[in-house]
Order: structure tokens, then sequence, then C-alpha cells
């Protein structure tokens, strides 16, 4: 019994310990609702995908997106990657391993599409070969992964670090990350609704100024020209630039390598 006690007090106390840097990490989530927000309701999609335990989160902010979170509401586009068991084994039988996801990018991504992609390490390299995917069909990338600098946030354009080294706690505080996201994407969507169908802005954070029609001001998109948003990432301060942006993707060979981080 005190041995149960004893992983019980340590796994909540690394649990505690992360809880003080994540909470400011994850404003920057508040952004992100508002932008998928209005991706999704001007009949964009969210594409979403990691390896092992990340790869059951990814699906989990997938299911919220096309069912609900709480209240009714219309289903929209999000598809994981990995969960496409037919396309997935068929890409990795013939492309390896590593285009498992770049591949079905490359398929279903459209210009201002957003990529999410889940990460305890930060080093999986089906992930990165998604990311470069993406910059050659114009879609954005967003990672949740653990603490940085690592591979996949310098190449994303925003990303929610978690600041723990164990990485059960990083995943964890992924769930409560998406959980979150979907919240700020409800949020925003009565507003977005009111909005003229036009893309959403990219590399910066945005949010909604001014008040309701009818009588009112009519809302708008005002960039944020501070504060966590696109191109600052969590804990390290280093901004994207563009990383990976060079439209040089894959040759649609895969390494031999077999499997990789979560």
């Amino acid at each position: 019994m005190n041995d149960a006690m004893s992983a019980l007090d340590g796994h909540l106390s690394g649990l505690a310990a992360a809880l003080l840097p994540y909470r400011r990490t994850a404003e920057r989530l508040a952004g992100w609702g508002t932008q998928l927000a209005w991706t999704l309701a001007t009949g964009g999609r969210l594409l979403a995908a990691g390896n092992g335990g990340s790869a059951a989160e990814a699906q989990h902010l997938t299911a919220e997106l096309v069912g609900k979170l709480r209240d009714d509401r219309e289903p929209y586009s999000a598809i994981a990657l990995h969960a496409e068991t037919s396309s997935l084994t068929a890409i990795g039988n013939d492309y390896g391993y590593d285009e498992i996801f770049a591949r079905q990018v490359r398929a279903h991504g459209r210009e201002n599409d957003v990529l999410l992609l889940m990460s305890t390490s930060g080093t999986s390299a089906n992930l990165l070969r998604a990311v470069e995917a993406a910059r050659e069909v114009g879609v954005r990338c967003w990672a949740f992964t653990g603490p940085a600098p690592n591979p996949l946030a310098e190449v994303c354009d925003d990303v929610l670090a978690v600041p723990s080294p164990d990485s059960q706690v990083v995943q964890e505080l992924h769930l409560v990350s998406l959980h979150l996201l979907c919240e700020y994407v409800d949020e925003a969507l009565p507003l977005v609704r009111q909005l003229p169908r036009t893309a959403a802005p990219r590399q910066r954070s945005v949010e909604f100024t001014g008040r309701l029609p009818g009588g009112a001001d009519a809302p708008a998109l005002a960039a944020a020209g501070s504060g966590p948003g696109i191109n600052r990432h969590a804990l390290n301060g280093h901004a994207a630039n563009g990383h990976g942006a060079n439209g040089h993707g894959p040759n649609g060979h895969g390494s031999s390598r077999r499997g990789c981080p979560s």
C-alpha cells in the first residue's frame, strides 16, 4: 500500500510542478481557438496526427470537432491521419514509415487548413515529414510537444510545449489542452459566423474586437501584436521564422526506419 501511495504522490507531484508554467504556456490556446473556428466555419479542415498515446489524443481532438464538446452544433471537418489504417499501412509499406502522414497531408490538405501534430518528444521523423508536406500545400502547422526546444517546435508555425520531463505528465496536459482548444473554438464560432468569409490571418494570433451588429459596431479580427501567438514558441522564446517553408518536400521514399518516438 505504501508503494502504491508513493507512486501516486510522485505522479501527482510531477503534475503539480508542471501546472504553473503550463498555465502561462496555455494562454496561446485562445488565439488558436479563434483561428481554428474561422478555418472550420469557412469550410477548412483540421488534420491531426501523433504516435502511440499522442495518436489517441489526436483522435480524441478530431472526435470532439466532428461530434461535439458540450452543446450541439454543426459538425466540422477533422481527420486523424493515423486512424486511416488502410492508407497508413499501404503508405508505410510502399514509401516507408516516415511518409505515413506526409502523403496524407498532400492528399487532404488545402491552403489555410490546419495540421496539429502531437508528440511528447518532438523528434518523430514522420511528424517532421508531415510538416514538410504541409509547407508544400499551404497548410498551417501547430504542435503540442514536451519541453522546447525540440525539432518539431522549431519547424511549426506555433507550438504549445508542456514544460515537464515526464512524458506521462506531458500527455495529460495535452489532453487538457485539446479540451481547452475545443472550448475556445465553440466560444469563437458565434462571432466567426457573422464575419465576411475570407481566409483566416496567418502567422499571428488573432482576437475579436468591437461589438455585435444590430445597432452596435461589427466584430472584426485584430492582429495581436504581442503576447502568446504564432511564431512565439513556449518557454524558449525562439520564433519559427518560417523554418521548413522552403517548398522542398521529401522525395516520396521514406527511410528504412520503422517506428519513431511518440
